[in-house]
């Protein structure tokens, strides 16, 4: 079969859509584009089973609908696969619809954490084919395509769909059961890697790419994480084989920096495997790693491992400064241990990324204040490298919608407002006000100490001043994001 894996074009005033792989949705004035690790998997599979693929990154490629309309066209496929989220999912729907009026043979596939929670309220809205729910939609995508060319279907767990007589069917829950042992290394060219390997604010070297090593979390219980809903359970590739997809990726693409995004790096042994092979292997000579992690769980000689293995950059989930807050979303973190990690992992040498969110309907004034502080202090004092602040959204499937919804305190259902741009649930205080704690927290990238420390920790002067210099552009751009 013919099968595209499709980003199409999602033209706004409001910027760029970071849609695909993206656990929080922004539309970025400058946009950073994040490599697509599940989608690209689900091209590869595909095409090792002796199926027809294309990538058409709409999105990523700049192009007009029209461009993207007429490469689709050249292809004629028989499937189409595209990956949703709530603030663009009205737009998929009339995506979908222009879709199916102009090819009705075509069978639309349609796959992410929105569609995953709400699969009825998508079908009902668009004739969409297909609904893959879960996190899994390489592995569902796959088994689809045998079963649309058998002569009876047998659709796996987890599928939506609509039978002969155009009625809405499903095979039930979604079923993690799937090996993540027998992935296959991405086909990066297939997948068209370079497009994704230059404009992402993460990568302090270029180019960059990004692996998963495992899906997704292994606290998997935050209250917020959209992800949740796809993967609510953990599992993990075998180490020793991530890092020979590593060398792999040094050898024949020359890539210089690896962002994995696994929601939660693997701790324990299988961290000291990999880390331990990375510098059997000499690897950290060539490249940099980056991680997703949580605070309170390592300490800092496993910091000090890491950083010898290759790591350089470490995602934290920061979220608020406030103890009530950090156990109401079961973060099962202290705010004690937030400072305390990072000022670890920092003097480790590794660069600390934080994420805060500011809005909750249960903080006010002095909340907000407190995580803004804190915010701040990690940046000034130079344990947080670089930071990341919103408003937080409850996205559907997620506790945190059910209960805000449950306690009337959500104030639209209308998904286009689901942009972290806008105020969706009651807070303690007026939007204008959380607009602006999220501007003075950005503000912190030029505070005197901050500036001061960034240049003092300047190592390879013209490198590090191009980074810096991007990372100054995405500063004026995260302060037109949360304008008044």
């Amino acid at each position: 079969m013919r099968v595209a894996i499709a980003y199409p074009p999602l033209p706004s005033e409001l910027g760029v859509p970071l849609l695909g792989q993206n656990r929080q949705f922004q539309w970025f004035n400058r946009p950073t584009f994040i490599y697509p690790v599940v989608p690209a998997l689900a091209a590869t599979m595909a095409k090792r089973a002796g199926h027809e693929v294309v990538w058409l990154d709409g999105i990523a490629s700049g192009w007009t609908p029209e461009e993207f309309g007429r490469r689709l066209d050249a292809f004629e496929p028989d499937v189409v696969m595209i990956e949703t989220k709530t603030p663009v999912v009205k737009r998929h729907w009339k995506i979908v619809t222009e879709l199916k009026a102009k090819r009705p043979a075509l069978t639309v596939v349609m796959v992410g954490d929105h569609v995953t929670a709400l699969p009825a309220e998508t079908m009902e809205n668009c004739p969409v084919d297909f609904i893959l729910t879960g996190g899994d939609y390489d592995f569902l995508l796959l088994e689809l395509l045998g079963q649309l060319t058998a002569v009876s279907h047998d659709y796996p767990p987890g599928v939506w769909y609509r039978n002969a007589a155009g009625e809405v069917e499903n095979t039930g829950r979604f079923q993690l059961n799937h090996d993540l042992r027998t992935l296959p290394w991405i086909d990066r060219d297939l997948t068209c890697w370079k497009l994704y390997a230059e404009r992402n604010g993460n990568y302090r070297k270029t180019p960059g790419t990004y692996i998963m090593s495992g899906r997704d979390c292994w606290h998997g219980k935050c209250t917020f994480c959209s992800w949740t809903t796809l993967y609510p359970n953990y599992r993990t590739r075998d180490p020793i084989d991530v890092v020979d997809e590593i060398g792999d990726l040094i050898d024949r693409y020359g890539v210089r920096e690896i962002m994995d995004d696994t929601g939660s790096f693997p701790v324990g042994e299988w961290l000291k495997i990999f880390c331990n092979e990375m510098i059997r292997r000499g690897y950290p000579k060539k490249l940099r790693i980056d991680c997703n992690m949580r605070f309170g769980k390592l300490d800092f000689e496993t910091y000090q491992l890491m950083r010898k293995a290759g790591f350089r950059l470490v995602l934290f989930g920061l979220e608020s400064a406030n103890q009530t807050t950090l156990d109401r979303l079961v973060k099962a973190l202290k705010v004690e241990e937030i400072e305390r990690g990072a000022k670890e992992a920092s003097k480790a040498g590794l660069d600390v990324h934080v994420t805060v969110m500011l809005g909750y309907p249960w903080e006010g004034e002095r909340e907000i204040a407190n995580t803004v502080c804190l915010a701040r202090r990690l940046l000034r004092k130079g344990y947080a490298y670089t930071l990341q602040v919103t408003q937080v959204v409850p996205y559907p499937g997620t506790p945190l919608f059910r209960e805000v919804r449950e306690n009337g305190q959500l104030l639209t259902e209308d998904w286009d407002d689901f942009d972290m741009r806008r105020q969706v649930m009651r807070s303690g205080v007026p939007e204008e006000q959380i607009k602006a704690a999220i501007r003075e927290v950005y503000r912190a990238f030029m505070h005197p100490e901050t500036v001061l420390r960034r240049l003092c920790s300047t190592k390879s002067p013209i490198e590090d001043m191009k980074f810096y210099w991007r990372g100054f552009r995405s500063l004026l751009g995260h302060l037109r994001d949360f304008k008044s």
